[in-house]
């Protein structure tokens, strides 16, 4: 039977995708762990989602995640190997989103999330793909990061969260509640 744990990190540190160990509060480690976050709100937006195209997309974007975890958690010397999310891949997203967002009419005013469950959940994914773009951008300040699609894609992933919390709503006929401007 296979152990579920290995007591490596027990000490308060963690391995890389090659040699050396950081301290689990490292900011590299705190991104890393954000993203994971945001692939686990995608996977449950992914649960909820009316279409299977939508479905589907939603996987390749945790795959993305993955693979963006895979070379972030890899050391320099290895970080390339791990490699997906490049140019081409961000101009698959922005793709994604001019899809959808053909689908959708544009809110006039900002929305409240919670119309739909489906809705809901891809407005807390976007949160934390925003949150998981925020660490990333510190950790740049600190370390720089040598693949420069990574922030362009989370910037673009969290639009495409909003642009298909929308394509949920309004598909299940509701346009939902706004906040009026004061």
């Amino acid at each position: 039977m296979a152990k579920f744990y290995t007591k490596t990190g027990d000490d308060g540190y963690t391995g890389r995708l090659g040699e050396g160990r950081l301290p689990k509060h490292h900011i590299l480690i705190d991104a890393i762990g954000t993203i994971d976050e945001a692939s686990s709100a995608l996977g449950f937006a992914r649960a909820l989602v009316g279409a299977k195209t939508t479905e589907q997309l939603i996987l390749a974007l945790q795959k993305d995640l993955y693979h963006i975890m895979a070379e972030l958690s890899a050391t320099p010397d290895n970080a390339e190997k791990f490699r997906v999310v490049d140019a081409k891949r961000l101009a698959w997203l922005e793709d994604q989103i001019e899809r959808y967002n053909l689908a959708v009419e544009s809110p006039r005013e900002f929305i409240v999330p919670g119309d739909t469950k489906s809705g809901a959940a891809l407005a807390l994914a976007r949160t934390v793909v925003r949150r998981a773009e925020r660490r990333i951008s510190e950790l740049n300040q600190v370390e720089p990061i040598i693949n420069t699609a990574v922030l362009p894609y989370l910037n673009r992933l969290s639009s495409l969260c909003f642009v298909l919390e929308l394509y949920e709503n309004q598909s299940a006929g509701t346009a939902g509640p706004t906040l009026a401007k004061d």
